[in-house]
């Protein structure tokens, strides 16, 4: 991680999004990243449909 995008006090995050399908319906997933001051959120990953 620090490699690619500099070095911080990385975290790992989780939360709650309501995210639009492919067919047009909305649903409610938990959502995992990474995060540090300065640089923000870098990979972003989908975890499960709630």
């Amino acid at each position: 991680m620090r490699e690619r995008y500099g070095y911080g006090q990385w975290k790992k995050k989780k939360g709650i999004a309501l995210l639009e399908c492919t067919d047009g319906s909305t649903a409610y997933a938990e959502l995992h990243w990474y995060e540090a001051h300065g640089i923000g959120r870098v990979k972003i990953k989908l975890k499960r449909w709630l």
